[in-house]
């Protein structure tokens, strides 16, 4: 389920439309964005939403409601965001701005307790 939909529908023309899809035949690497409008690079993250899937609807959509409360904070970052449910798997791609790699999935662990950043081990040292 894609919830770019997090974005705000009141947004100008040229930001990116809300929408509501189904696309389980469509993998996520022909669907998410790789540069901006300007040929930038973009950066992205990858959570895990523990328990999202066994979740309550009630739980479920109130999680969403609090997912899209903070996205809509950063919607002039956020290019792309996409939530499977099957998975509990948020993916979400943002503009090359200093510091968003790190803000933006405090704010949604800080609104989604639950929300895990999946990265890469640390090297040892």
């Amino acid at each position: 389920m894609s919830i770019d939909s997090l974005l705000d529908s009141n947004k100008k023309s040229t930001d990116l439309k809300p929408s509501l899809e189904y696309s389980a035949n469509t993998p996520l690497w022909s669907r998410v964005p790789t540069k901006d409008e300007s040929g930038r690079y973009l950066g992205d993250f990858m959570m895990i939403i523990t328990g999202l899937k066994k979740a309550s609807p009630a739980h479920r959509k109130k999680t969403i409601n609090n997912l899209t409360q903070v996205l809509a904070q950063y919607s002039d970052v956020v290019v792309f965001a996409d939530l499977n449910m099957k998975i509990s798997l948020l993916w979400v791609s943002v503009r090359p701005i200093k510091g968003m790699l790190a803000e933006i999935p405090s704010a949604i662990i800080a609104s989604i307790p639950e929300a895990k950043l999946v990265s890469e081990r640390p090297p040892m040292l």
